[in-house]
Order: structure tokens, then C-alpha cells, then sequence
């Protein structure tokens, strides 16, 4: 048994513990890993504290993103809805217009046509006038013939115009 290496490292093992024991090396090792392992607690803390937060700006920026697009939308569809009203305000004022130039033209070409109808008149009696002038001198002489012309002619006017 004094010759096997095995004892020889089984004793080497229990010296070097028993010198561990006697500086006290094994309590520099525990408080070495009890600190190990607090830091280790600490950063782990550290680390759930973070992944909370950030799951928590996650879900806020999700939510907010979320109210855009329904505002996007909103805006979109209150834009529509506007450019749809804007559009039958211009239908309707563009029918409104061209009704009032209808109605306008309508009234002028009636007016141009009643000056039409006015100035025929007015010549027809002209040309009345100064044929039964003509045929009244021509035919009928002295002061009934100047009685007659002149009745005739107011008679005439006043039936043409």
C-alpha cells in the first residue's frame, strides 16, 4: 500500500485540505462564491427587471401603433367621406349653373325672338303705311283724301304694333 501512487495522492488530498482548513482558505472560497452568487442573483434581477420593461414598452408601442392605424384609418375614411361631400357639392352646383345658363339662354333667345317678331311688325306696318299711302294718294284727292290717309295709317299702326 506505501508504494501505490493512489495512497500517495489520497494523502497529498487530505494534507492540502488540512492546509486549506488551517488559513482558513475555504471560507475566502465560499464568501468568493457566495459573492459569485449574489452578483449572479443581482444580474439575473437585472435582467427580469429589463425583459418587464421592455415586454411593457413592447406592448405600449404595439398599443400605440394600433391607435395610428385606427386614426390612419379615421383620417382616411373622414377624407373620403369629405372628398364625396365636396364632389355632390360640385355636382350640384355645376347643375345648378348650367340650369341658370339654360334659363338664362332661354330668356334671351325669347327676347331676341319677341324683338324678331317686334321689328317684323314694325316693318310689315312701315311697308303697310307707305303702300296704303301710296295707293290712297294715288286714288282719293284734296282733304278727305288727307282725313283718310291719316286714319288709315293711325289705324294701321295701331293694329300692327
Amino acid at each position: 500500500m506505501l508504494h501505490e501512487a493512489e495512497f500517495w495522492v489520497a494523502v497529498a488530498f487530505v494534507i492540502l485540505l488540512g492546509a486549506f482548513g488551517y488559513f482558513g482558505l475555504h471560507r475566502v472560497i465560499l464568501n468568493a462564491l457566495d459573492n459569485r452568487g449574489e452578483r449572479i442573483r443581482k444580474e439575473l434581477d437585472d435582467a427580469r427587471r429589463l425583459k418587464e420593461e421592455a415586454q411593457s414598452l413592447v406592448a405600449e408601442y404595439r398599443e400605440r401603433r394600433a391607435s395610428a392605424e385606427r386614426e390612419a384609418q379615421d383620417i382616411v375614411a373622414s377624407a373620403k367621406a369629405e372628398a364625396e361631400r365636396i364632389a355632390v357639392e360640385a355636382k350640384a352646383k355645376m347643375e345648378d349653373f348650367v340650369a341658370r345658363r339654360t334659363k338664362s339662354a332661354e330668356s334671351k333667345i325669347a327676347q331676341a325672338e319677341q324683338q324678331a317678331v317686334a321689328d317684323v311688325r314694325a316693318a310689315a306696318a312701315d311697308a303697310a303705311v307707305a303702300a296704303a299711302s301710296s295707293v290712297l294718294s294715288q286714288t282719293v284727292k284734296g282733304s278727305l283724301a288727307d282725313n283718310l290717309l291719316e286714319k288709315s295709317i293711325k289705324d294701321v299702326r295701331d293694329k300692327l304694333n
